[in-house]
């Protein structure tokens, strides 16, 4: 079961309901730039974990300043389109708002998320900006400098090339193993740095088959949002 730590009282909380009616996730994002990125980020990695345990999810967004430029910029980081809170919709189960730290906290379960710094990120490789975010889990300040967003750009080079190599090889089932912990990861307040450990452990068990590391890189993907299998199929 996903659980969130509560802003309000710092205690673990579900974030979907028993029964698995649609869960409302609210993001307050306060305008374009790396704070508000980093809460829409999250929203967006609550509501994937969401639906990876087979619950349905609304992506809501609260009124911020230049909400165009904050959705151009959420788009090129691969984040799902958020409707206008004010919208109609479905009824819903249990609503989480995802909010800036030392922002309103509105009433009902929320997540805080720390700020990332410098204000103004550099977006010209947006995949590398993205994995930068995940590093750190959502609750610890995160620095966006040259040399994480260098050091992201490789790691995420290296991870296609080996995902595009692994899948030349026959087919294999992510080990139970490693899809427990994985999912471990993301139920736990949405730990992304957690699911990343994983995958550096599986990229250098040279016992599993490649096949097996292709599955566990592609599932993990459905989380993580990093088009790690793009190249599959490109020329060497």
């Amino acid at each position: 079961m996903l659980r969130i730590i509560d802003a309000r009282t710092g205690q673990p909380v579900p974030a979907a309901p028993a029964r698995r009616s649609p869960t409302r996730v609210q993001a307050h994002a306060p305008g374009p730039g790396a704070a508000g990125l980093r809460v829409l980020l999250v929203a967006d990695l609550l509501i994937r974990a969401l639906e990876l345990d087979g619950t349905p999810a609304w992506a809501l967004l609260s009124h911020a300043e230049d909400v165009d430029r904050l959705r151009e910029e959420a788009t090129a980081l691969g984040i799902r389109p958020f409707e206008d809170a004010g919208a109609s919709g479905p009824g819903v189960g249990r609503t989480v708002h995802v909010v800036h730290e030392g922002g309103a906290a509105p009433e009902g379960t929320t997540v805080a998320v720390a700020p990332a710094d410098p204000a103004a990120p550099d977006l010209s490789d947006p995949d590398a900006l993205r994995l930068a975010l995940l590093e750190r889990h959502h609750h610890a300040r995160v620095r966006l400098d040259p040399a994480a967003l260098d050091e992201a750009r490789a790691t995420l080079a290296r991870w296609r090339r080996a995902v595009a190599a692994w899948a030349r090889q026959p087919s294999r089932p992510v080990p139970g193993e490693v899809r427990d912990r994985l999912r471990a990861a993301w139920e736990d307040d949405v730990d992304a740095p957690g699911v990343l450990r994983v995958l550096r452990r599986v990229e250098t068990d040279h016992g599993l088959p490649d096949g097996a590391r292709f599955e566990t890189y592609a599932y993990a993907d459905r989380f993580l949002g990093l088009h790690l299998a793009r190249d599959v199929g490109a020329p060497e």
